[in-house]
């Protein structure tokens, strides 16, 4: 396996972790507590609980019971473009013609090494910023998937909870 494929497979594992370690925040800090205000016993509780279950879920369009799922795809990885490599090879071409042409000793391989070095300095930070880019896409698209979630989780509590309180428990 060559480094590339690392980094790639690398790069697939830490958003598949970002996503479920986002998620799995929100709703482990979403539980609800009951308390049965008028004396439910445990067996009326657990009906109770299931049936508020059902009518929030057909309420809201959330199943807690669910496992998160995107409501989109992740932004896509943009093909790399140039590079240190692709730019040394072109600078150091257009480095080669420029030295020949204002050379007096026509050689242009001194303007050929000028040409390389500053193509693959600009080649290496236009993918940088390509890899900045591709972060910052890959973060929001996060940040949005949680605030979607967060969401839709937020209205299946309210219903849940209003089913539970109008049956006579504390919902907290």
């Amino acid at each position: 396996m060559n480094v590339r494929m690392l980094m790639k497979m690398g790069g697939y594992l830490g958003g598949a972790l970002f996503l479920a370690a986002f998620i799995a925040g929100p709703s482990l800090a979403q539980e609800l507590v009951i308390y049965p205000a008028k004396g439910q016993s445990q067996d009326q509780m657990e009906k109770d609980k299931f049936e508020c279950y059902s009518w929030g879920k057909k309420e809201s369009g959330f199943d807690p019971m669910q496992p998160p799922q995107a409501t989109e795809a992740p932004p896509q990885q943009e093909a790399k473009k140039g590079g240190a490599g692709r730019g040394a090879a072109r600078g150091a071409t257009v480095g080669y013609v420029g030295g020949k042409i204002l050379s007096d000793s026509g050689s242009g391989s001194s303007g050929a090494k000028a040409g390389a070095a500053t193509g693959a300095l600009v080649g290496g930070m236009r993918r940088r910023d390509q890899q900045r880019q591709q972060q910052q896409a890959q973060q929001q698209w996060a940040k949005e998937q949680e605030a979607q979630y967060t969401q839709a989780r937020t209205s299946y509590n309210r219903a849940y909870s209003a089913c539970l309180e109008g049956r006579g428990y504390t919902v907290k």
